[in-house]
């Protein structure tokens, strides 16, 4: 077993297995985390009893929490020890490059645009999760708002949203997202052997077109209550 994991961790194979099956376990949490949170669309009710129910099976919660940052953090050493090896690898310069056409911006900025979401993650985990007054913007406790006994989370989202600032960097950082996904999808289908030749295209073509079903769907959130189109 030590030697098995040994092989996994240690080849540039099994890193890439390692980045491309933890990132199928985080863009799951990224759809599963997008379908609960359009509920605010259906209103208080809907969305509240959805709050219930997982702050009610606290294991389950916790489980998934765990999970994700364990996921996350995998996904980050994957990266972070490819890019290294890769630099490694080629330790001088090309001498007048030739621009990089082939690979897409969204390929060339996959460190910048992971660490920056990733920073997203922290501040939503200590705005909506944690709930520290100090970060809302807003001057309210969330904690403090309840609604037949449970907590308001509909009534959170919209107070939080109506700040621009906190709407907009929420839209940039799932702008940010949809990038990372657009190349990310298309990099796991590579590193598990599920593109071919004959159907790769379309494979490129529905990773961009899911990154950005992903970036409409959140970025709508914080837009219609900012333009008072929910939560009036």
């Amino acid at each position: 077993m030590m030697n098995l994991l040994r092989r996994v961790f240690g080849s540039s194979i099994g890193k890439k297995y390692l980045m491309a099956l933890s990132g199928v376990a985080m863009f799951g949490f990224v759809v599963a985390h997008l379908l609960g949170n359009l509920q605010v669309f259906l209103g208080p009710e809907k969305l509240n009893a959805y709050g219930h129910f997982l702050q009610s099976n606290i294991e389950l919660i916790w489980g998934a929490r765990v999970g994700l940052l364990m996921m996350v953090g995998v996904h980050i050493w994957s990266a972070v020890k490819l890019t290294a090896e890769n630099k490694a690898a080629r330790p001088v310069a090309y001498v007048n490059p030739l621009p990089p056409v082939a690979a897409s911006y969204a390929s060339r900025t996959m460190m910048m645009s992971g660490l920056i979401v990733f920073s997203f993650i922290i501040y939503h985990i200590l705005h909506f999760t944690v709930q520290v007054p100090a970060i809302n913007l807003v001057g309210t406790d969330f904690k403090t708002l309840q609604e037949a006994g449970r907590h308001d989370i509909y009534r959170m989202m919209i107070t939080g949203f109506r700040n621009p600032l906190v709407a907009g960097f929420y839209v940039l950082s799932v702008a940010l997202l949809a990038l990372h996904l657009s190349h990310g999808l298309q990099a796991m289908f590579q590193s598990l052997g599920w593109k071919k030749r004959s159907y790769g295209p379309c494979l490129n073509r529905a990773s961009r077109w899911f990154a950005l079903a992903i970036f409409l769907g959140y970025a709508a959130i914080p837009l219609s209550i900012l333009f008072g189109l929910i939560g009036k």
